[in-house]
């Protein structure tokens, strides 16, 4: 997987992990930090030299760094008592052209290895293992090799095939076609049809390159940092990947894939003894220390500021045709191997940009003239020396100059005035509240932030030491008042190594970077012999033939459904109503000190006109003021006392019946223990007295939203396809294509592009009405146990100060049926207190149908959905097709979509609501993947599977089923969806029990052609075949 030049979002900003942590693991006790301290600086440890041990009270951790003795090798262990835990190993790759060389790679030593010599080891080790995390990364000068499971026997396992591949691979040269480039025949068995270009990495680069935001990211680091590795493209441009050989594949393992080159990383529970023993036994030992060239020089600075014009491909979702230009300023920062001076440096760029208190956020966002920031905003310390950037997107051509003299302006005026008080002390709250949230994927989180500042030899440990650097920041604002206005003097005003980088759309973009593959294509084919000719068909028909050949995985590791834990521990809740009738769900969990707190309000009785519009009122309700604060008082509150307040429309599917479903919307925080009234206190503004006047903040916000949905859809097109896959299957899938689908995207480019935006803004308060009140209220609360007497009484506190629905008389409609919230809750043992209805939306009259869409966009690949309505989630059936979707993904659709037809990704998935679904992800094929998908059904049917691929498909399954479950959400299943831990022990025992005749059966029942109503959808280029078949919907 390439990583582009991302940014950090915050100090903690991958620290924070704010989607991996609505999951997570356990913490108790402090034992693997204890015996983590125990070592001692000299101390020899099979082959390996304790250098350092240092306890970071702040992250409840201790680090122990060391050196390999006979290679060099860095490892750094971070003991936490968490038992997910995690391996990486990180090697510092520095390509000096852009035929994406250790992208390529990355992508190859993970297809075989001297001692695991199976084709693909990596992707068959998703089936025989529980690993939690399985992954690899090509940054910009790195590339890191991560996995993280629960298992002490899966981690030996998964190091044993991460060590071998890495230092061992087999590299083979139809691999690296295969994962690639390749010339081949369009029909590989036939060689009269024409070559063309084929390969993973190429359609995957291809499509990276279809988003606007990476060509400008990309484009802003190469002409910002041009004189060494950072002026190329190290995941590789498209027009350049074919210049790539096989040879030159080796050479760069060869030099860089060295232990002297290596940085190892572990995280967790487990003792260290055993992964150095491992580490050093089955790859260290092999080698011996030697010098290598790897370092990245430093950029040498600008005398005078540079500017760069740049094309990109016009945006069909773009509110304004005629405003599609973008614009930034960047500055090159200091060396991020000064930890203190990139946290400062970081500190500072959120208070220029971050929020609707912040300087630019006022200067640029509100002036009008654009959409959003610019791709790439803030601080970036991915690279050796850092740089910040700023600018806007969604610009006209003629305000270009407009928006650079903004720029000048407003750092002007912060090194006159200054930052508030407040707003340093709401960043700096928030680096003390995202140290105490406690994330699932801590690990990954932790390894992905020193990577870079590691890979330049800065010091890891002192990196994390972030409670040292915020002392260290006050006391330079204590002695200097001055300090960070004297910053954006230095680095800003006084910079001479600034970019400003525009990039405009020119409408045959598309056209000329086909017409330039076209030409090199051209080039490669004219320059081939006969027996080139010959070979390259011969290669192909090779190729084809390894594809398709049976796979002996026998050499590699792997668990049993034995190692699976038959029961799933139960989790502790009580249902206490609140003010009257409101049920709240209490779960005590050690969450350091942090409450959580979730409201979900049922919109079962919304008119549908308003539906369209939950979105945009979920997105807004927290950015508009409310009570006496206005928009920007309000995020200052939020930002000093919260760790964020958010709203999101949901829609909840039955566990029962297909047709029948929840939708409403949930609000989410969380605060410090201390700051819980205050929280409760702006909850209960935001639902009691919402602002909706800010007509003029609205519209700015419109245009965010707007933009940010048309710059989603190229990286998550898949995910578009599937919606509208299924919209026509269930009662709930219209309502999810209208909340999160292409429909949402059209119609917040329509809102986007209103001059008068007020009949929009006055159907808030609308949905207000029918939303935010106690009426069809249910809450949750994680929290310590100490916690729990306090957060009872102010949450009591807030639900009586909320207003009581007008219209409570109102007879519910016909469609609305009442249902406990789980069946039997009296009967759980682990459920102790009142009962919930959830209040569920059927209709009688719903008769699913077949539709095919097919969204046209200027993409060079293609993203696939094809859905098919089975078996809600009690429905053994359901745990059958479940296993059935791991196994058609693992043993046929991977070889037919990934290996034969180029596509980046593709699959089989089986939804809780009980949508089967078939995807592809940056496909070079359309019509020919929905064909792959229908041979995969006969494959199944057909029982071409054995037991060990059912065992497999079991693992690959539990692993996400027993995914760890952080204590900010234990319980959420059943508070959203009704789910008690006897119904998922039941469903467990299902998935236990799948058989394979049962898989046959299911296979047959649903997915058979006339079976189930099926739904088709497509996001990609034109394509002749689609548009000349009636069937299909072109938009």
């Amino acid at each position: 997987m390439w990583r582009c030049s991302g940014r950090l979002t915050g100090v903690l900003g991958r620290l924070s992990g704010r989607r991996a942590a609505l999951r997570a693991g356990r913490w108790s006790s402090t034992t693997a930090c204890e015996r983590a301290l125990q070592y001692e600086v000299g101390q020899k440890i099979h082959g390996f030299t304790v250098n350092q041990v240092t306890s970071v009270p702040e992250l409840l951790l201790t680090a122990v760094k060391l050196s390999h003795d006979g290679t060099g090798a860095r490892h750094l262990h971070l003991a936490r008592e968490d038992t997910n835990n995690l391996f990486s190993v990180q090697f510092r790759t520095t390509p000096m052209d852009s035929t994406g060389v250790p992208h390529v790679l990355e992508h190859t030593v993970l297809c075989g290895s001297q001692k695991y010599p199976c084709r693909d080891p990596f992707f068959k080790m998703l089936n025989r293992s529980l690993s939690t995390f399985m992954n690899a990364f090509t940054a910009s000068d790195y590339t890191l090799y991560p996995f993280s499971t629960q298992n002490p026997k899966d981690f030996q396992n998964l190091l044993s095939v991460y060590l071998d591949a890495t230092f061992f691979p087999c590299l083979r040269e139809l691999d690296f076609w295969q994962e690639g480039w390749r010339l081949e025949h369009e029909n590989p068995s036939d060689p009269q049809t024409a070559l063309t270009f084929k390969g993973v990495v190429f359609n995957e680069m291809k499509g990276a390159f279809a988003d606007n935001e990476r060509v400008f990211s990309q484009h802003l680091q190469n002409l910002l940092l041009p004189d060494h590795t950072y002026a190329v493209v190290s995941g590789g441009d498209p027009l350049c990947i074919p210049d790539l050989t096989w040879k030159q594949l080796r050479h760069f393992h060869a030099t860089h894939y060295h232990p002297s080159n290596a940085r190892f990383f572990t995280y967790g529970s487990f003792p260290l003894e055993q992964h150095l023993k491992q580490i050093h036994e089955e790859a260290l030992s092999k080698f011996q220390k030697i010098e290598l060239s790897t370092a990245v020089p430093p950029q040498k600075p600008w005398d005078k500021p540079r500017e760069f014009q740049i094309t990109c491909a016009p945006d069909s979702l773009a509110a304004d045709s005629s405003k599609q230009t973008t614009v930034s300023v960047s500055f090159l920062l200091p060396d991020i191997t000064d930890t203190f001076e990139a946290f400062t440096l970081n500190l500072l760029s959120s208070l220029l940009i971050g929020g609707p208190n912040s300087p630019f956020y006022k200067a640029l966002i509100e002036s009008g003239l654009g959409t959003d920031f610019s791709p790439d905003v803030g601080y970036n310390g991915h690279t050796r020396e850092a740089y910040f950037s700023v600018g806007l997107q969604g610009i006209a051509d003629k305000d270009v100059q407009t928006v650079r003299d903004i720029i000048d302006r407003t750092l002007e005026d912060v090194i006159a005035k200054g930052f508030e008080g407040d707003r340093i002390e709401a960043l700096l709250h928030k680096i003390e509240i995202q140290m105490k949230h406690q994330s699932v994927s801590f690990g990954l989180a932790l390894t992905s932030y020193i990577a870079s500042c590691w890979n330049h030899d800065g010091d890891p440990v002192e990196l994390l030491q972030l409670g040292r650097h915020v002392a260290q920041f006050r006391q330079c604002l204590k002695e200097n008042p001055k300090f960070l206005q004297e910053k954006v003097k230095q680095y800003f005003k006084n910079n001479q190594h600034k970019l400003t980088l525009s990039m405009t759309p020119d409408d045959q973009y598309s056209e000329k970077q086909t017409q330039m593959e076209t030409e090199k294509l051209k080039r490669k084919v004219s320059s081939l012999s006969l027996e080139d000719k010959q070979q390259i068909y011969e290669k192909g028909l090779e190729l084809q033939t390894q594809q398709s050949e049976a796979h002996d995985a026998s050499c590699l590791p792997a668990l049993k459904v034995s190692d699976i834990e038959r029961s799933i521990p139960f989790t502790e809740l009580a249902v206490v109503p609140a003010a009257g009738n409101v049920p709240v769900q209490y779960c005590a969990q050690p969450t350091n000190g942090v409450v959580y707190f979730r409201a979900f309000c049922s919109l079962h009785s919304l008119p549908p006109e308003l539906g369209p519009y939950v979105p945009l009122f979920c997105s807004v309700l927290t950015k508009l003021g409310c009570g006496s604060l206005d928009y920007r008082q309000q995020a200052q509150q939020i930002e000093l006392k919260t760790g964020g307040m958010s709203a999101a429309p949901h829609v909840l599917p039955d566990d029962s019946q297909l047709d029948t479903y929840e939708q409403g919307v949930l609000f989410s925080s969380f605060c410090l223990d201390r700051n819980l009234p205050d929280m409760m206190h702006l909850w209960a503004d935001i639902f009691n007295s919402p602002c909706f006047e800010e007509e003029e903040h609205f519209r700015v916000l419109v245009k965010m939203a707007a933009q940010e949905l048309s710059n989603g859809v190229p990286d998550s097109g898949h995910l578009y396809a599937s919606i509208c896959a299924s919209r026509t299957l269930t009662p709930a899938g219209d309502l999810q294509e209208t909340f999160s689908g292409m429909e949402q995207v059209r119609l917040m480019k329509g809102v986007a592009e209103m001059a008068d935006i007020a009949p929009v803004l006055e159907k808030l308060p609308r949905i207000q009405q029918y939303l935010l009140d106690c009426e069809n209220m249910r809450c949750s609360v994680n929290a310590t146990p100490q916690q729990m007497s306090q957060t009872e009484q102010v949450v009591g506190d807030f639900l009586r100060s909320l207003g009581r629905r007008r219209l409570e008389q109102e007879p519910e409609p016909p469609q609305v049926v009442q249902k406990p919230a789980p069946p039997g809750w009296g009967s759980s043992s682990h459920v102790s207190g009142s009962q919930v209805l959830r209040k569920l939306i059927t209709d009688p009259t719903f008769r699913p149908c077949q539709m095919k869409t097919h969204f046209l966009f200027p993409f060079p690949v293609n993203y696939v959905g094809e859905c098919v309505r089975t078996a809600p989630y009690t429905d053994p059936d359901h745990a059958s097709l479940k296993i059935l979707a791991s196994l058609m993904t693992a043993k046929f659709l991977h070889t037919e979509i990934r290996e034969k037809g180029g596509a980046y990704g593709g699959g089989a998935k089986l939804s809780h609501n009980g949508i089967f679904t078939f995807y592809s992800y940056r496909d070079p094929r359309s019509t020919e993947t929905l064909q792959a998908f229908a041979e995969a059904v006969d494959w199944a049917r057909s029982g071409r599977f054995s037991q060990q691929d059912i065992d497999e498909a079991k693992l690959s399954v539990f692993s996400q089923v027993d995914a760890p479950v952080a204590p900010s959400s234990k319980g959420m299943d059943h508070f959203l969806y009704g789910l008690s831990d006897e119904l998922k022990q039941a469903h467990r025992e299902q998935l236990f029990a799948v058989h394979r005749q049962g898989l046959i059966d299911v296979s047959d029942k649903y997915l058979g052609i006339g079976r189930s109503p099926h739904g088709l959808a497509l996001l990609g280029p034109e394509n002749m075949k689609i548009a000349s078949d009636p069937s299909w919907i072109i938009r």
